[in-house]
């Protein structure tokens, strides 16, 4: 069975506010530093952990 990524992303980030109740500011910094290392030099090397 395969799950699109963002489907399971969702699920995981909806499962994680319900359950821990993080500050919406950390949410917020999180996704912003997420995306904004997506499209830096980093990226490959975060690939690279990833895989």
């Amino acid at each position: 069975m395969q799950v699109p990524l963002w489907f399971a992303l969702l699920a995981v980030g909806w499962l994680g506010i319900k359950l821990i109740r993080p500050p919406w500011w950390l949410i917020a910094v999180l996704l912003l530093g997420g995306y904004l290392l997506a499209d830096s030099l980093f990226a490959p090397v975060i690939n690279t952990a990833v895989k």
